[in-house]
């Protein structure tokens, strides 16, 4: 029996359930059955190996930040076929995230709209569920630890936060994203702007090489910016990408725009909006990203991929890998199998 059936078969039992709470019922069930050998059947991907960043994916296509923010299902998810993983946003203290409830599903338009306001137990908690993980014990994979600040950390001080994070989730990363476009943390953009930019950059950079002097082992670090930028700050961000010598730009998070969502049934919650609305408005910043940055630094794509076909209008953009959330909602863990078979017909940007 494939896993795109069986979804079929659960998704409108989770769908019937308050979107967090189905979230907060798949993800432990999901670790039960890994442990217990139920998901070996499901058909994985074959190798396609793609070297960005320095670092040997074997197939490109990863899963985004934001599913497992405490790091705790990593198991459970290295079973579904994904060439990597990637978990947070982490902050350096436990906090709660926003009021519930704070998670809605758009059907009519294959969208969520969140806004969970980076809730997670802190990053040392966020690191012991590392530590404790098979898939980093045996280094079965590439993973990536996604990093921010915590609400009440005034943004003038937002780089210590981020300073926090990297020091002590270094030793334990394949690569580091700083996540500065989440829409659910107060002024979190304004560190896209080109002063607060150049100043966030540069402090990274000091402690990346001191850190990779430290642990003999050079780590890239990833910059995630938001699909809500113009041309203009575009390549702000691209000239402040190749000055500091970043290693790589996720481009996108979710998007304010509600233009494609108005009329539908809570389109006018507050938060993200990720899935299909946000697809064209990632695809556009992906591009123009490719056009300022050519070959120097590579671009991960993410934001409404729901087909095999959505993965590849990505890389023919511009990205070298991609990455899934939204579209796992809607399609069930056969989506990664799809992305992969459709890349693997399309080399790398």
């Amino acid at each position: 029996m494939s896993e795109k059936f069986l979804y079929a078969l659960a998704r409108p039992f989770l769908f019937a359930l308050d979107a967090e709470a189905a979230h907060n019922l798949t993800l432990p069930a999901l670790r039960r059955a890994a442990a217990c050998g139920l998901t070996s059947s499901i058909a994985k991907p074959a190798s396609d190996p793609r070297t960005v960043m320095g670092i040997s994916f074997p197939n490109p296509v990863g899963l985004a930040a934001g599913l497992d923010k405490d790091g705790a299902y990593i198991d459970g998810l290295a079973t579904l076929g994904f060439g990597y993983i990637e978990v947070g946003t982490v902050t350096p203290r436990a906090q709660p995230g926003n009021p519930m409830p704070r998670m809605f599903r758009l059907p009519k338009a294959n969208a969520i709209i969140n806004r969970m306001g980076f809730n997670n137990g802190g990053v040392d908690a966020f690191v012991s569920n590392v530590q404790a993980s098979r898939f980093y014990q045996n280094k079965e994979g590439v993973l990536g630890l996604n990093i921010g600040k915590n609400a009440d950390t005034p943004i003038e001080r937002a780089v210590d936060d981020y300073l926090i994070c990297l020091e002590k989730v270094y030793p334990y990363a394949s690569y580091v994203t700083v996540n500065i476009s989440s829409p659910n943390t107060k002024n979190l953009r304004q560190l896209q702007g080109a002063s607060e930019l150049d100043a966030l950059l540069a402090r990274l950079k000091e402690a990346q090489q001191r850190l990779a002097d430290q642990h003999q082992r050079y780590v890239p670090i990833a910059l995630k910016i938001a699909p809500d930028i113009d041309q203009e700050q575009i390549q702000t961000i691209a000239q402040a990408l190749l000055r500091h010598r970043m290693d790589g730009v996720i481009a996108t998070n979710t998007t304010i725009s509600r233009d494609a969502v108005k009329d539908m049934k809570y389109g006018e919650e507050t938060g993200g909006l990720s899935g299909a609305p946000v697809f064209e408005l990632s695809n556009t910043v992906i591009r123009a990203l490719k056009k300022e940055l050519g070959d120097a630094i590579p671009i991960i794509g993410v934001g409404g991929i729901l087909s095999g076909a959505d993965a590849k209008t990505k890389v023919d953009a511009g990205a070298s890998l991609v990455q899934l959330y939204t579209g796992l909602i809607y399609r069930g863990p056969g989506l990664i199998r799809e992305c992969a078979a459709a890349l693997r017909a399309a080399p790398a940007a």
